[in-house]
């Protein structure tokens, strides 16, 4: 007997083609495949050998071919009670290639048609190409590319691949024209424009391309219109209506925005409501809002987040607190009742910590202060993440609460990191047109296999320093976060091979010191230390007066056994790129009289940041140093202080500032007091977020000789304070941090040693 069917794929709409009488499946057969395996066939038909075959099998099997996305034909054939599958497969896409492409990257839109089914070794699928095809052409929208021309070709190859070629005509990028704004009467249009972040072209938008629209950045400018109008008491200030139009070439864009301002309102009165949980007076000292003054939703957010803020740090981590306003029209004042509901105490079932790739759990967790199985408190939690940025192992440290299911009164605090290179290879260089280029450099470790202990080999090689250093830190020697340090160096110091023109000598020194610190609050510590240092001097027929003095009054080597101790107090919110926040050292250092030396040195740094704005954070630096010996000694001459170049006085060569000696080429002395200051207003860089900022600065600072242990010292001839202006960059670049300054001194007089550029650069590993 023989039997024969076949099944296209119409029959799966309008029946068999031709009916036959059901039978046992003697053996199953698959023709016409390539790449698919025969077994992956079998493993998607509902029948197997021994199974009755019938006609509604036939169209199941069909449809479950067809529902793959393998192939493109499918046929069902019956000889001899022999199942014969044969199918046609679609092709696979062997190469993805775009010509013409600048604005993305290949690898980025390549991930992304990846996640929609187009990629490489994939089977082509018309439908889906054509849908990457429309995203392409939406994201060069969004890039304001509006005449950016895209056509896809596909070409077959051998074995039943497919090329895929995306070829593009980017086109200029469309630039914003005109902004209209129609219905501002109380303040100027060119006063509400500075609200904006897209503008019309300028000198600098070819950079920021803040003259590209998006509309994405049009909803949040249209959002710091209506801030700018309810902060000012505009209350029922609205948008009516926004146009957006483009030129017939495609390369100009037009805006218009119809506003309503309304009245402005004034407050009459804040009430409070619900259930309150702590007293009256201590939540209304945290209303900003009073009444008389003139209504600002910025100050009414504010209000609700203070008081959401202070709930959540007796445990109420959900608390809702909602302001509902009644306006009179007539007198047009609005009061405000603001209803809290605390909801239910929570605490912190788990503390989980994700993206420390090297740095051990225990670093991260020993710095955290929000306790596991303790009431939920913002303000500890806050403070645990600040503590962890200020590790500095990180680029970025997040926290987020996140409720526990199935209850109502637990969280789990997720604290996640990223993970930045801790070594570092730091090169230091200045140039000037008298000294040229001169380098330094160390390697470092501030986070040796992740334990957060530091280890730095300090490897010197300029002209003006050799020295080889061992420093070693551990800051939790103790649980209770008493830290530990070891110092061991050996330094030589020939100021007469450098450029530089400090006083000649040389000075050969050896020693270690011993060192402590102790908490004595979240943001401050204490320290004392002990060491012992030997220091061998040689001076020349050239060397200053006070230099040979020192050495004929004291030896060629001397023995010293210090004392120091300091306190630091540290506020910032960020250790790389803080915005606000306090940050002070005191130091004091005492060679006491078991040493053959007898001498102190004090200083103190005052830091702080203010934030200007989102964008602009201002920072005032002061520095104070002084010094002198005591018991009838002097301070040792290597013991002066110094200041200029890139990290006091910018615009001024290193070591610059401050009494020279005469006699030998103005050579630089150095001095027992030290005053330096530094003013600067930093910004983010479009896309770089923390890793890069720039600025703009004034330095000031000079060295001063003062007293017996100076009385040799030639001193300047204007004795004035130094001052330098200029912009700087700053850059956490994959090489390492980076530092640039330009400056010009502000008051340059006779025998200063200037330097306009000046860098930093370390190499991360």
């Amino acid at each position: 007997m023989k039997k024969q069917i076949i099944i296209w794929m119409a029959g799966l709409f309008s029946g068999a083609a031709f009916a036959f009488s059901p039978f046992v499946i003697r053996d199953i057969r698959v023709e016409g495949i390539q790449r698919t395996e025969a077994g992956t066939v079998f493993s998607y038909l509902p029948v197997k050998v021994g199974d009755t075959f019938s006609e509604e099998q036939a169209a199941e099997a069909i449809k479950a071919l067809f529902a793959t996305g393998f192939f493109k034909d499918v046929r069902v054939e019956a000889v001899d009670n022999v199942l014969m599958i044969i199918v046609q497969e679609r092709p696979a896409i062997a190469k993805i290639d775009f010509i013409g492409m600048k604005e993305f990257e290949k690898d980025q839109i390549l991930a992304a048609m990846k996640e929609m089914g187009l990629a490489e070794t994939r089977i082509f699928d018309r439908a889906i190409l054509d849908r990457a095809e429309q995203e392409l052409k939406r994201q060069y929208l969004t890039r304001g590319k509006y005449g950016a021309r895209i056509t896809t070709t596909t070409t077959p190859l051998e074995r039943n691949r497919i090329g895929i070629n995306f070829n593009i005509e980017e086109g200029d990028a469309a630039k914003i024209s005109a902004i209209r704004i129609v219905g501002a009467k109380s303040f100027r249009e060119k006063d509400l424009l500075e609200e904006f972040e897209q503008t019309t072209s300028g000198w600098l938008t070819w950079y920021t391309k803040r003259d590209q629209y998006s509309r994405q950045k049009l909803s949040a400018d249209l959002e710091k219109l209506r801030s700018f109008y309810m902060n000012r008491g505009y209350l029922e200030f609205n948008i009516d209506s926004t146009q957006v139009s483009i030129s017939p070439d495609k390369e100009k864009i037009y805006i218009t925005v119809n506003i309503t301002e309304g009245d402005r309102f004034q407050i009459s009165s804040i009430k409070l409501a619900g259930n309150l949980i702590l007293p009256e007076k201590e939540i209304r000292a945290l209303v900003s809002l009073k009444p008389g003054q003139v209504f600002s939703r910025e100050a009414l957010n504010t209000t609700t987040k203070q008081i959401a803020d202070k709930l959540s740090e007796r445990g109420y981590a959900f608390a809702n607190v909602n302001a509902a306003p009644e306006i009179d029209q007539e007198n047009r004042q609005v009061s405000f009742t603001i209803f809290v509901d605390p909801g239910r105490r929570v605490y912190v079932r788990r503390i989980n910590i994700a993206g420390n790739t090297l740095t051990r759990d225990e670093v991260i967790r020993r710095e955290i202060r929000q306790m596991e199985g303790g009431w939920y408190n913002a303000e500890q939690v806050n403070l645990s993440r600040q503590r962890v940025d200020n590790l500095d192992y990180f680029v970025d440290v997040t926290v987020d609460s996140e409720p526990v299911a199935g209850t109502s009164d637990q969280v789990d605090v997720n604290l996640a990191v990223t993970e930045k290179p801790t070594g570092n290879l730091a090169i230091g260089a200045g140039f000037s047109k008298e000294e040229k280029v001169m380098l330094s450099g160390s390697i470092s470790q501030n986070n040796i296999f992740g334990s957060g202990k530091h280890l730095t080999v300090g490897v010197n090689t300029s002209k003006l320093n050799r020295a080889i250093r061992l420093s070693y830190t551990d800051p939790y020697f103790t649980m209770d976060g008493i830290s530990q340090g070891i110092d061991i160096y050996h330094r030589v110091f020939k100021p007469t091979s450098s450029t530089i023109d400090i006083g000649d000598y040389e000075s050969a020194s050896t020693g270690g010191t011993l060192r402590f610190s102790f908490p004595i609050s979240e943001r401050s510590t204490v320290g004392v230390g002990v060491g012992v240092d030997q220091t061998k001097i040689s001076t020349y027929d050239q060397s200053p007066q006070r230099y040979v003095d020192f050495v004929e009054k004291n030896g060629k080597s001397n023995i010293t056994i210090p004392l120091t101790a300091w306190w630091s107090s540290n506020t910032r919110d960020s250790a790389i790129f803080p915005t606000r926040g306090v940050y002070q050292h005191a130091a004091l250092e005492v060679a006491t009289p078991l040493g053959d030396l007898k001498y102190w040195k004090a200083s103190y740094q005052y830091q702080r940041f203010f934030p200007l704005s989102k964008t602009f954070t201002l920072m005032l630096n002061g520095e104070l140093g002084i010094g002198d010996g005591y018991g009838g000694s002097e301070l040792p001459f290597y013991k002066n202080y110094y200041a200029g170049g890139i990290d006091s006085v910018r615009g001024y060569a290193s070591s610059s500032l401050g009494p020279v000696d005469r006699r030998y080429h103005d050579e630089r002395l150095g001095g027992n007091r030290r005053v330096v200051g530094n003013a600067e207003i930093f910004w983010g860089l479009p896309g770089y977020d923390r890793s890069m900022r720039m600025s703009v600065f004034v330095d000031a600072g000079q060295i001063y000789a003062r007293g017996k242990s100076q009385k040799n010292t030639q001193n300047l001839i204007d004795e004035s304070i130094r001052a330098s202006a200029g912009i700087s960059l700053s850059w956490i670049s994959p090489i390492g941090p980076l530092k640039f300054s330009v400056a010009a001194p502000l008051n340059k007089k006779d025998g200063d040693d200037t330097e306009p550029f000046q860098f930093q650069l370390g190499a991360t590993f």
